[in-house]
């Protein structure tokens, strides 16, 4: 068989593979923008519900999810950073370091219920916050950690040691050659990693469950230790737990929740182009 055949086969199949991934995601996107849209409005958006929640609208739910999505950002951005700097280019290869870039890599694949029950068990129970929004938002940055430190340690290792010696022969210190040099070069992948993780911690029910998500709470929250509605766990309840609920409210709620994270993955889209744009390799 010619190999321009072949070739022409093989792109054949990956196109085919390809279509048979993203067809289903755009369906169903396509159905909660379409079914979603019917209950979409300026009430919706900016209304309590009320009614047994089937009326009225979302507000609560997505000032929650704003709160706790900030508020995780605040937790665990700069740890997450500090960390990442410190294992990259300060840690010496040693036993201990390696365990712990293992220990980092099994904690990105724990499911989210377990840091649930740690959160309830750790900051509800044990340090006596109930269920607030402190405690929501620690449990979030813990498990937003491990994929911001192992993407962001990438993206710094990716930096040709060039750059840092560059910067060293020009008499720089080393945290010099890090803040001015390689950390701007490195600021794409550590975004891509950090949005990676709100955005997991934005659409997550189970740890939200145990530590600070509300069933119903139609006022807005008003110090740190009050409880709040959030998108993923106010779509759950009137799913499952509230009889007789329009499916035009599931589905706009639905919608909503992929609006908001859409909207800041097309943002850190935006910034992380910027900086890619301001790479110089």
């Amino acid at each position: 068989m010619d190999r321009y055949v072949k070739q022409r086969m093989g792109f054949a199949f990956l196109t085919a593979c390809a279509i048979a991934v993203v067809a289903p995601i755009l369906v169903v996107i396509g159905l909660i923008f379409i079914e979603g849209a019917k209950a979409v409005s300026l009430e919706f958006i900016s209304a309590v519900p009320y009614g047994g929640m089937k009326e009225g609208g979302i507000f609560p739910a997505i000032v929650g999810t704003l709160i706790l999505t900030v508020g995780t950002a605040l937790a665990s951005i700069p740890v997450g950073v500090a960390g990442t700097i410190y294992l990259a280019e300060y840690a010496r290869d040693t036993w201990m370091t390696r365990a712990i870039r293992l220990a980092i890599v099994n904690l990105a694949g724990i499911p989210s219920i377990v840091y649930g029950l740690f959160g309830l068990g750790m900051f509800v129970l044990f340090l006596h916050m109930g269920t607030s929004i402190l405690a929501g938002v620690l449990t979030l940055a813990i498990m937003t950690l491990p994929v911001i430190i192992s993407t962001s340690e990438e993206a710094l290792r990716a930096v040709p040691m060039e750059f840092r010696t560059v910067s060293a022969s020009l008499g720089g210190t080393r945290w010099q050659g890090i803040r001015y040099i390689v950390l701007p070069q490195a600021m794409p992948g550590i975004i891509t990693g950090i949005i990676l993780g709100l955005l997991r911690a934005a659409g997550e029910t189970a740890p939200i469950l145990f530590t600070v998500a509300a069933f119903y709470l139609p006022q807005l929250p008003r110090s740190p230790f009050d409880q709040v509605m959030a998108l993923p766990y106010h779509l759950y309840v009137i799913s499952t737990q509230v009889p007789g609920m329009p499916m035009s409210v599931q589905y706009g709620t639905a919608l909503v929740l992929l609006i908001l994270v859409l909207s800041m993955n097309l943002i850190a889209t935006v910034i992380r182009s910027y900086f890619r744009r301001r790479r110089q390799w």
